[in-house]
């Protein structure tokens, strides 16, 4: 069908150019040319009619908006606490010996999750394209819940040797492959729910349920180890945040099953899309094939993936990493450096909605790139005044560096699903995310702890964080400004019924008097 009407518009092109050149071409044949070549035009154009234009109900995107980013939540507060618990769970787990080789399991474990979240992507990414956002960010929740709360009950490698950790691995590769559709669907859920001109400002508040599993992870963790003893916390106190998990996810199970399907989703399936795009709608089961992501959208597939590894590297370096470094490297209480770690996070938090509302008014890649060379002008200095060991200069660094965090954090949810077309969004993002952040993000405080280990400077962290951030300069230099724009194989997303009559208006032109 395009290659005939590539011929019919060049040949209508060809009889229009002869009449400049030729008065004997027959000028009703030229005038046939021309109508034919404006309604293929119009065909292949469209203009907008106002049922094609989704007018948003605020009310229904703030409850979709405050279903996945709780869901976010819980992603992060697992990760949280098992990031700051992992010297406690290396004793717990593993067989007793060398600190250091019990902490470098105890991180080993924490990656395996990891490496399934890409499978875990493959297969629920696609299925959300297919069958809906909503079913399968309710079956994620509950493989993430239940996973979590397993751990806290599995005992103790003194109680049952080796299924210790067997049984740990186990969990976590639930957790990791339920993990594997929970992102890419959430930020779907939220962009597709949010009118175009406010996506970035309802984007962040994914980001902000990051930052709430974080603070929650950490809050719990130094009350814990404030109030129990080293014994207690070995015995049994470990246990309680994970056993918390399991009514924090009915919480989130409840509120994502009360939700519509996304308004672009159900547009897709009613057949409403564009007809700029009717040639790829009508393959929709096809392009959710995980060939068709690979072969025909490489290109956004693996600027996603790359921009998705420099941000998860820095992020899990800072909000993973940390209170280890400074227990463990450093010297440092671990409570002092929760404490301090906590205030950062509580400080974005304050922060990231205004983020997001930059990112719409100024463009998503001003505000991704503000904060890639954030980290790669100052991750060095930064570290330089944490090594001092000052509760003073280690907050201004960890600051320094949660200042250029958050800028990427306030806007990455919503530039992340705008890179995809609606029909295979929600696959395709969650692909190129989880396969990054089981390469870099997960693998991060493992490969750092090694790295120290091996050259034997504190500041390979530093290394670490500027090495990915000038990838991340490159991935975001490579990406398209879509600020305001319409999700791509979706109608526009308004607020009002003004902007929609607005839009279809602006398509006519006013008659001249």
């Amino acid at each position: 069908m395009q290659a005939l009407l590539g011929k019919t518009i060049g040949e209508g092109n060809d009889v229009m150019a002869a009449t400049d050149n030729d008065e004997s071409v027959d000028p009703a044949a030229v005038k046939r040319h021309r109508v034919l070549f404006r309604a293929i035009e119009k065909r292949r154009n469209p203009k907008l009619r106002r049922s094609d234009i989704t007018v948003t109900d605020e009310a229904a995107v703030k409850r979709a908006t405050k279903a996945a980013a709780l869901g976010n939540a819980m992603e992060w507060y697992d990760f949280g606490i098992y990031s700051y618990l992992a010297s406690t769970i290396g004793k717990v787990f593993f067989a007793s010996g060398n600190d250091t080789a019990q902490l470098l399991s105890s991180f080993a474990t924490f990656a395996v999750a990891f490496l399934v979240r890409p499978l875990g992507g493959m297969v629920f990414g696609p299925l959300g394209d297919k069958v809906g956002r909503k079913r399968i960010l309710a079956l994620t929740m509950i493989m993430m819940s239940v996973g979590t709360f397993a751990i806290g009950l599995i005992p103790s490698h003194a109680t049952i040797g080796l299924w210790a950790p067997v049984l740990l691995i186990f969990f976590r590769l639930v957790q990791g492959f339920s993990t594997g559709g929970e992102y890419g669907g959430a930020s779907t859920f939220i962009a597709e729910y949010a009118p175009d001109k406010r996506r970035g400002f309802f984007g962040s508040f994914l980001e902000l349920g990051t930052l709430t599993g974080y603070v929650g992870a950490s809050g719990l963790v130094v009350v814990l180890t404030s109030v129990l003893s080293d014994d207690q916390m070995l015995q049994w106190g470990w246990r309680v945040p994970f056993l918390v998990a399991a009514p924090l996810g009915f919480v989130g199970l409840y509120l994502r099953l009360k939700l519509d399907e996304t308004p672009a989703f159900q547009k897709l399936e009613g057949g409403q899309v564009k007809a700029s795009e009717a040639a790829d709608a009508v393959e929709t089961s096809a392009a959710a094939d995980l060939g068709k992501i690979f072969t025909r959208y490489w290109r956004p597939l693996l600027v996603c993936l790359t921009l998705v590894a420099a941000y998860n590297i820095t992020d899990y370096m800072l909000l993973s990493y940390m209170p280890t470094y400074l227990s463990d490297e450093l010297g440092y209480g671990t409570n002092h450096g929760l404490l301090i770690l906590l205030i950062v996070m509580v400080l974005q938090m304050c922060v990231i909605t205004q983020v997001g509302r930059l990112s719409d008014r100024f463009g998503r890649k001003p505000l991704l790139m503000t904060g890639m060379l954030g980290f790669l002008v100052l991750s060095v200095p930064s570290f330089l005044l944490i090594r001092q060991g000052s509760v003073v200069l280690i907050t201004l660094g960890l600051l320094l560096m949660g200042l250029s965090l958050v800028t990427m954090l306030g806007t990455m949810s919503a530039a992340l699903p705008a890179i995809f077309p609606t029909h295979v969004r929600y696959g395709s993002l969650s692909v190129a995310y989880n396969l990054a952040t089981s390469i870099f993000g997960g693998t991060t405080p493992l490969v750092i702890t090694a790295l120290i280990s091996v050259f034997d400077t504190t500041l390979m962290p530093a290394y670490y964080a500027t090495a990915a951030a000038v990838v991340g300069v490159v991935a975001v230099l490579c990406m398209r400004e879509t600020a305001n724009q319409p999700l791509a194989g979706s109608p526009p997303s308004v607020e009002t019924e003004a902007e929609a009559a607005e839009l279809v208006e602006a398509q006519s032109p006013r008659p001249k008097f």
